[in-house]
């Protein structure tokens, strides 16, 4: 290549170089500076083997303070530039809708650099012309805001370039529910991992802060009182690939709702929120019935026993005043400490650590007489009764058929008991100790070899110890219909705690809920009414994250059918459908996903070009052979293999963040062609409420193999990125633009048309 084609090239590339973050900067130019040039007619040639590193993130600190809706968010990043040239070029900053600038900050030489705030307008032919320069068209998500924008130069070789910026902005409430988003989206301008990202909301309110909840990310939620709290995220060495939303909810009353609607066609989907708050007074905590039942047979002998028994100590002596409680030991038969519910007074408490002090492990497995036993107590009416259960084993003496142990189980529990297993170990039935669970309407928990009992039941019962409300009931207004709820089966609510409910509905109209549950044996109703609570069609994508939160609900809930009642044919094409549509990518669900698509192939039912998780999975031959066999292993009722599927079925059926819909994800690495290592479940973005696959070349719309299926001659449009009809579709079809922002090759559907944008 000549030196001149060499140069165009370099300064081509370099245009197109964007570096992320909420703010980014964009190299306009590369001020290179030569050494003195020898005598000679040419300039000195580019070395063969240059490539132009973009600059790098090194920090990323958001702080966030919320004050009666009002928030301020200050940014603070540090880019650094990792080659041995000089950079010129612009600092964006896409304004987030009716926010305000308030400070921004950057010293090159010394000098405050000068900024200016373009309008919509302005900035929208911005965005477009560095598209039309073969710009990456990522920019495009932003269209329809303002822009902040400074000029950089120079970016000297080696060094850094922090950048502070502040803006304020008033925060909506809409029923009930007050949301606060961060564009944290930033993965598709980093060619490298964010070095340190950390975002903190300080939420300070003068009504009691109820619901606080996080979809997005895995956060750390801080209560200081009942009207401040702080959400906290941080991550190294991350690309991020979503926006950070924090949704909280702030009212007086006993009980916070928070409602969230989304609806793009037919049925829409709704995400509902229940909290009692932060604090409850005592006359507000009912007086619990607990019994501990705690598997002592000889397997159970050393480790296990030591934490177990530590773990039940913690229990006891966090017992509520008024409490009544009772220990059951069983190996080969079982035995009841005070052979009736006791009150927690401190004679009872202290013959209850000389009991646990004395166990010890050997003998059989009797769960059959331990758990009747435990049912059969004489309990008191209007007080919540609950039983936690420990076990490392499969029952040995007494009723052994799951089936009919199970069976027999809900025959004796007759007032609605909850039952919370724990399993410990690998060697035990996991469809006895989930039918368990599932038919009591309590929650199983797996304690694997490394982990520590004492932790994971101390810490749970933290979370049960002070029930607020039980035997929920709730029923919605005459102006919808509510199908496929989860849980199915609602839980009760305990102090500092939430209920999440996840459903789809039809109609639209007001939202009037009504919620019934017994306070310390009283029923108590409360109301929640929003006017036009379920819209008829959500006018942005803010929401656009409750469709796969309630599909990984519905999947979970899937998944148990099949594996503890058997295969079902329309149950397994259900799954299938769901995950492909919503992106629920686990290796149980990405091994019927290809499985279902090489068939289509084959029977001509789907173009190849249009498979989704079969073209990323082209060649990963040990991904695919993990997860083949991760599905045939979650059909085993003992082994690692079916503790595995029942802890990741159970963190689905509770999702409430986008990262609780991808359980085992860890074991989906794979190496590409490029010999890039990657993950599949990361290759799925989630766009208009569906999923939307990155399969190396090109991306494809979900709904491109669905429309086609549907309308197999259907004319596909093909528009060239960046001519004149690609524009003209941004303009004409606005909702294009989260599309196109994913690249130059992409095959999408809007308004049941399939589009396919090509280089």
């Amino acid at each position: 290549m000549s030196i001149k084609k060499t140069i165009i090239t370099l300064a081509a590339i370099l245009l197109t170089t964007l570096i992320y973050s909420d703010g980014f900067i964009i190299i306009e130019r590369d001020r290179r500076i030569f050494p003195p040039p020898r005598p000679r007619p040419h300039p000195r040639p580019i070395p063969p083997h240059f490539h132009p590193f973009p600059l790098e993130v090194k920090t990323h600190h958001v702080t966030t303070t919320i004050n009666n809706q009002l928030s301020e968010t200050n940014i603070d990043q540090i880019f650094h530039n990792p080659t041995n040239h000089n950079l010129e070029g612009y600092y964006l900053f896409p304004v987030p809708p009716g926010a305000v600038i308030k400070t921004f900050s950057m010293y090159i030489n010394g000098k405050e650099t000068q900024a200016e705030l373009l309008d919509a307008t302005k900035a929208r032919r911005i965005y477009e012309d560095i598209v039309r320069r073969r710009q990456d068209p990522a920019l495009l998500e932003y269209m329809g805001q303002s822009l902040f924008k400074a000029r950089i130069f120079p970016i000297e070789p080696y060094s850094d370039k922090r950048v502070k910026i502040s803006y304020r902005q008033l925060l909506t409430k809409e029923n009930g529910t007050i949301e606060y988003l961060y564009p944290l989206n930033t993965e598709k301008f980093s060619a490298k991992p964010l070095h340190d990202v950390s975002i903190t909301v300080t939420i300070k309110s003068d009504e009691i802060i109820k619901n606080i909840y996080c979809p997005t990310h895995e956060t750390d939620i801080l209560r200081k009182n009942k009207n401040h709290a702080v959400v906290a995220f941080e991550q190294h060495h991350t690309t991020p690939d979503r926006d950070f939303k924090v949704y909280y909810n702030t009212d007086n009353k006993k009980l916070g709702f928070s409602l969230l609607t989304y609806k793009k066609n037919r049925d829409g989907y709704f995400f509902l929120s229940l909290s009692p708050g932060y604090s409850s007074s005592e006359d507000e905590i009912s007086e619990k019935d607990i019994t501990f039942v705690l598997d002592v047979s000889g397997s159970m002998a050393g480790k296990k026993l030591q934490q177990a028994k530590k773990a039940l100590l913690f229990c006891v002596e966090n017992l509520n005043k008024n409490d009544r409680f009772e220990i059951i030991r069983f190996s080969t038969e079982a035995e009841a400490l005070f052979e009736k519910l006791t009150p927690a007074n401190e004679t009872s408490r202290e013959k209850a650590r000389e009991f646990i002090d004395q166990l010890k492990a050997i003998g059989g497995t009797n769960i059959d007489e331990a758990l009747t036993q435990a049912l059969n107590m004489k309990k008191q009416s209007g007080r919540p009764y609950m039983i936690i259960f420990l076990t490392d084993g499969k029952p040995t003496i007494g009723e052994t058929d799951e089936n009919r142990l199970v069976k027999q189980l809900e025959t004796h529990n007759i007032a609605g008991t909850r039952i919370f297993t724990f399993g410990i170990g690998h060697e035990l039935n996991t469809h006895l100790l989930d039918k368990i669970a599932q038919t009591s309407r309590g929650f199983r928990t797996y304690i694997s070899p490394t982990e520590d009992i004492e932790i994971k039941v101390s810490d749970f019962y933290s979370n049960v110890q002070s029930p607020i409300l039980t035997d929920i009931q709730l029923k919605f207004g005459s102006h919808v219909r509510v199908s496929k709820t989860y849980p199915r089966q609602l839980p009760d609510l305990f102090k500092g705690s939430s209920l999440t409910l996840l459903g789809r509905y039809s109609g639209h109209g007001d939202a009037d809920i009504r919620l019934s549950g017994n306070i310390r044996g009283i029923t108590k109703e409360f109301r929640f009414h929003a006017p036009e609570g379920f819209v008829e069609h959500s006018k942005s994508h803010a929401d656009e994250f409750i469709a796969p939160l309630w599909a990984a609900r519905r999947i979970g809930y899937l998944l148990d059918q099949i594996r503890l009642q058997g295969k079902e044919q329309e149950l397994v094409e259900e799954v299938t459908h769901l995950a492909r549509t919503y992106g629920i990518i686990t290796p149980y669900t990405s091994y019927l996903i290809v499985e279902d698509e090489e068939q289509r192939v084959q029977r001509r039912q789907l173009r190849p070009e249009d498979q989704t998780l079969s073209r990323i999975t082209d060649g990963t031959q040990n991904v695919q052979r993990k997860s083949r066999e991760d599905y045939a292993g979650m059909k085993s009722k003992t082994g690692s293999s079916s503790v595995q599927a029942g802890k990741e079925f159970q963190q689905m059926n509770k999702a409430e963040t986008i990262a609780g819909t991808r359980p085992g994800a860890a074991r989906m690495n794979y190496t590409d062609k490029e010999g890039t290592q990657r993950n599949i479940s990361q290759q799925v973005r989630n766009i208009q409420g569906r999923a939307v696959y990155n399969t190396g070349g090109a991306w494809i719309d979900s709904q491109v193999s669905v429309q086609q299926r549907l309308t197999p001659k259907q004319q596909v449009h093909r528009i060239q990125f960046a001519g004149e009809k690609y524009f003209q579709l941004l303009k004409d079809e606005p909702e294009s633009a989260q599309f196109l922002a994913l690249g130059k090759n992409v095959r999408f559907v809007i308004n049941n048309t399939i589009y396919h944008i090509y280089q």
